[in-house]
C-alpha cells in the first residue's frame, strides 16, 4: 500500500501527537520512582495539558492525545476537554508498561482496559494506539495481533530509528498496513547516508537546534511529499517539575535539557507547518477516504 499524502491548501497537513503521561511516569525514569508512589507525587499534567490545549488553540490546530488510561481515571474532565476542542483522543495503553515486558495475556489486558476506560469517559470510539517508549519490535510482533484483536483501527508505536531504549530501524518509515484491518502509523524520521534520523519530536526536538527540527520535517515533506507524525509530552514545557534526585547523568540530561525552551519552539513549529490529527490527516488517506 502506498503511503498518503494529506494537503490542506496546497500545504502537506502533518499529525501533532501528545503522549499524555506525566513526568513520574517516563519509562527512564522507571527505576528511581516506584510505582506504589505515582499517587502520591505532585501530578502535573492536568495544568501542562490545559496549557497544551490554549497553544494549539492561539494556532488552529488540532492534534491527537494518546493517553494513559491510569490519567483519564484520575482526571476524566480533561479527557472530556480534549474532545471538546476537537482533537482525537487516542490509547496510550493503561499502566505505561513497555510491550515489550509484558506477556501477550498482560499486555491484552492493559490496552483492553485502557480502550475501555478512554471511551466510556469520552463517548467515542477509540481507534489509535501508541505503545510507551515504542515498545514493538522485532523481539514482540504478536503486540500487534493483540492491537488488532482490541480493536483498535492503527497504531503508532514503531520509531525506525536506533536508539538503546526503542526503535526498529528496518521498518517501513511511512503509514503501512502491518495486519489486515490495521495501520502502522510510524513517528516520522529523515532518510539520509544510508540511515534513517529522528525528526519526528520527543528529547530530539529538546536537544537539536530549532532550525534543524524544521529543516528535516521540511525535507520529509517536500522530498518524500509525505506528512509528518511528531510527538511530546506534556511535561516536556514544564521546566519547574520536581526534580528525582539520585538518576544517573544520561537520565538527567535526556530528562531536563531544554525543559525551559520548548513551549517557545512548539509554538514555532505550529506556526511554520499545519498541524492536524492522526485520524483526519493520516488514516482516512491511507484507507482511500
Amino acid at each position: 500500500m502506498a503511503p498518503a499524502t494529506a494537503t490542506h491548501s496546497g500545504r502537506i497537513v502533518n499529525a501533532l501527537t501528545i503522549d499524555v503521561e506525566d513526568y513520574f511516569q517516563v519509562s527512564a525514569l522507571a527505576p528511581y520512582i516506584a510505582r506504589s508512589e505515582w499517587e502520591n507525587r505532585d501530578c502535573r499534567v492536568e495544568r501542562n495539558v490545559d496549557r497544551i490545549l490554549r497553544m494549539l488553540d492561539d494556532h488552529a490546530a488540532r492534534a491527537t492525545f494518546f493517553t494513559l488510561g491510569w490519567i483519564a481515571d484520575r482526571y476524566p474532565q480533561l479527557v472530556r476537554r480534549i474532545v471538546d476542542g476537537g482533537h482525537e483522543l487516542a490509547s496510550h495503553g493503561y499502566a505505561h508498561q513497555r510491550a515489550n515486558e509484558q506477556d501477550q495475556a498482560s499486555f491484552l489486558a492493559d490496552i483492553g482496559r485502557a480502550k475501555r476506560v478512554l471511551e466510556d469517559i469520552s463517548g467515542l470510539e477509540v481507534q489509535g494506539y501508541r505503545a510507551p517508549s515504542f515498545s514493538i519490535g522485532d523481539t514482540n510482533p504478536w503486540a500487534f495481533d493483540c492491537i488488532r484483536s482490541t480493536g483498535y483501527k492503527y497504531s503508532s508505536s514503531i520509531y525506525p530509528i536506533r536508539h538503546d531504549h526503542y526503535g526498529m530501524p528496518g521498518a517501513p518509515r511511512f503509514a503501512h498496513r502491518i495486519r489486515e484491518g490495521l495501520l502502522e502509523v510510524p513517528v516520522t524520521t529523515m532518510r539520509m547516508l544510508a540511515r534513517n534520523w529522528p525528526a519526528g519530536g520527543g528529547g530530539y526536538f529538546r536537544l537539536m537546534p530549532y532550525a534543524m527540527s524544521r529543516w528535516l520535517l521540511r525535507r520529509v515533506n517536500e522530498v518524500d511529499r509525505q506528512p509528518a507524525i511528531f510527538y511530546f509530552h506534556p511535561w516536556e514545557i514544564d521546566d519547574t517539575q520536581p526534580r528525582i534526585d539520585g538518576i544517573d547523568l544520561k537520565t538527567r540530561f535526556r530528562h531536563y535539557v531544554n525543559l525551559g525552551r520548548t513551549e517557545r519552539r512548539l509554538r514555532r513549529l505550529l506556526a511554520d507547518f499545519r498541524w492536524g490529527r492522526v485520524d483526519e490527516a493520516i488514516i482516512k488517506q491511507a484507507n482511500g477516504q
